[in-house]
């Protein structure tokens, strides 16, 4: 999905010249020496002797490839801006240069101001002109390469207060921009150590190394404290980002898409792209030997099939009904555009009006998709929890009537009486049981027996609290908790159930079926007894009904010795 990416990199080389820093400023002619003694001083190259050596460059400016150049340059059009005025190398950060002010008076050597980082490893010197330039001065560049970087040259004049406002933009959005993909990234680990989700971790890896990439692709990490130490390893510190953000995201896709359910190949085929990014990664260090280009090659091969095999899978697994694929896919198409038309702006344009995308588009872009993405990764662990909470409910009720089952009643009933004793408060348990359902089953069929139980639960529930909990004991019996209620109240609740249950019809199993039921009661305030000691009371009390005619509600009492 990063090959757009690729190409703004290979798009950045060799697109701007000399004179690229306004049109209505003074245009500068260039004129280049190859010279082969560095001991030579700018006062040297002002005699007939070496200053005729000067000429036009052939082609494109390009920085010495080995040993340095000297540059001579004067205004051709005006004398300079009278105040403030700027003069601006734009190079590759492995350039060492010196920068000399020559005149019939004296040559004088000028210090950089400042360094406004670029990208790719450009950065532009910004050095301060101590007079307007006439037709008597020159300038004169000492330009010395050291290893390897960018073959970008420009030479130009710009007002310094806007060459200085441009380039603090610049390095705000991009602080902006590396500082959100850092957030999320270190809020989504803060949340793996909480929620153990793999998707999690996954997440704050592609992210974060997102924000290590447009940190080093825009230059601007090379000026921050820490990440300047990776000076030294110029492109690498972007291209191996690159690539393991690659081998992250294809991990991260088989998992948001739920490949290893749905499609165990696909899931499998993603994770031998992800060890083809790794070793990626690893090969950068070919362009050591000169095998740069090749892997470069192959790099962008893998980045454009892995971005199309990533979009199929994610449409497919989008109308299957994952919708954190569907987040996925947006973020994923956002980047795209935003990458493709700077690609296209590079390529088809003088590369200036591209600084809109290179700071603004392509960094908001991967803030943009990181919002997404991490929408994705919400909607995924919540349809996680819900599978969780279904499967925990299944676990835990009867699923013919939907009520707790046996064990999580009485799990709920220990849980009861440890609050009740806690707070000295009265609990009271109600056993129901249907009468004669032996007989509507051998008569009428399971089936109406089965409708029978599901039918009594709604008269039960009408009459109980929100903080009273029903069960299935067994068979055609049931418990109820009742939390904070003494054996009076639940004698009341007792009658009023009662009287629901025998008004309740059942339908469709020939003549109406009119149940009743035996309810027996049982309070710790008249027992004293908690836990399933109050079961075994209240069942006892439902014998003592069933045998007083049925259909009649009973209350369990201390025996008298």
């Amino acid at each position: 999905m990063w090959v757009s990416r690729i190409a703004v990199v290979l798009a950045l080389v060799g697109t701007l010249g000399a004179n690229a820093f306004g049109t209505d400023l003074p245009l500068l002619d260039v004129e280049v020496f190859e010279a082969a003694d560095p001991a030579l001083t700018a006062a040297d190259l002002t005699g007939d002797s070496n200053g005729s050596r000067f000429s036009a460059p052939e082609g494109d400016l390009r920085p010495p490839k080995d040993g340095l150049n000297w540059y001579r340059l004067r205004a051709t059009n005006g004398t300079g801006l009278a105040q403030g005025s700027a003069f601006i190398v734009r190079q590759g950060r492995n350039t060492r240069t010196q920068l000399f002010v020559v005149n019939t008076q004296s040559t004088r050597k000028l210090e950089v101001a400042t360094r406004l980082p670029g990208f790719r490893g450009i950065q532009d010197l910004v050095y301060v002109l101590p007079e307007p330039l006439n037709p008597d001065t020159r300038l004169y560049l000492r330009l010395q390469a050291e290893g390897r970087g960018s073959d970008t040259l420009a030479f130009g004049i710009d007002r310094l207060d806007q060459a200085l406002a441009v380039g603090a933009a610049h390095s705000r959005m991009i602080a902006i921009a590396f500082g959100a993909l850092l957030a999320v990234t270190l809020a989504a680990l803060l949340l793996w150590f909480v929620l153990r989700d793999r998707l999690l971790i996954l997440y704050s890896g592609l992210f974060g190394l997102q924000a290590l990439y447009i940190a080093y692709l825009s230059g601007q990490g090379f000026e921050w404290p820490w990440l300047a130490a990776a000076e030294p390893l110029t492109s690498h510190t972007w291209n191996v980002p690159a690539a393991l953000s690659g081998a992250i995201a294809c991990l991260f896709v088989r998992e948001i898409a739920d490949l290893k359910r749905y499609s165990p190949r696909i899931y499998r085929i993603f994770g031998w792209m992800s060890v083809a990014f790794v070793v990626m990664a690893v090969a950068n260090v070919a362009s050591l030997v000169g095998l740069g280009a090749a892997v470069a090659t192959l790099g962008n091969l893998l980045f454009l099939g892995t971005a199309v095999f990533t979009i199929v899978v994610c449409v497919l697994a989008w109308r299957r009904g994952n919708r954190a694929a569907g987040w996925f896919l947006v973020a994923w198409g956002l980047l795209e555009a935003f990458t493709i038309a700077t690609t296209l702006e590079l390529l088809f344009s003088d590369g200036m009006d591209a600084e809109l995308l290179l700071y603004y588009g392509l960094p908001m872009s991967m803030v943009a998709a990181s919002i997404l993405v991490a929408l994705g990764v919400a909607d995924r662990l919540q349809e996680q929890r819900r599978a969780l909470s279904d499967a925990e409910r299944r676990a835990q009720t009867d699923p013919l009537t939907g009520v707790l089952n046996r064990g999580s009643l009485l799990e709920r009933l220990e849980a009861a009486c440890s609050r009740a004793q806690t707070r000295g408060l009265p609990l009271s348990l109600l056993f129901i049981d249907l009468d004669d359902f032996k007989q509507i089953n051998d008569s009428r069929g399971h089936a109406a027996g089965d409708a029978c139980l599901a039918r009594v639960i709604e008269p039960i529930e009408a009459e109980l609290r929100q903080s009273d909990v029903i069960g299935r004991y067994g068979g055609e019996e049931f418990v109820v908790i009742l939390s904070s209620a003494d054996a009076a109240a639940a004698k009341l609740i007792a009658e009023r159930i009662r009287r629901r249950v025998s008004e309740a019809l059942i339908e469709g199993f020939g003549a109406p079926i009119q149940l009743t039921c035996s309810i027996g009661v049982a309070s710790t305030d008249t027992l004293g007894v908690w836990g399933e000691r109050l079961i075994a009371e209240a069942d006892t009390a439902v014998y003592a009904a069933k045998r007083s005619g049925r259909n009649c509600v009973q209350v369990a009492s201390v025996a008298v010795a």
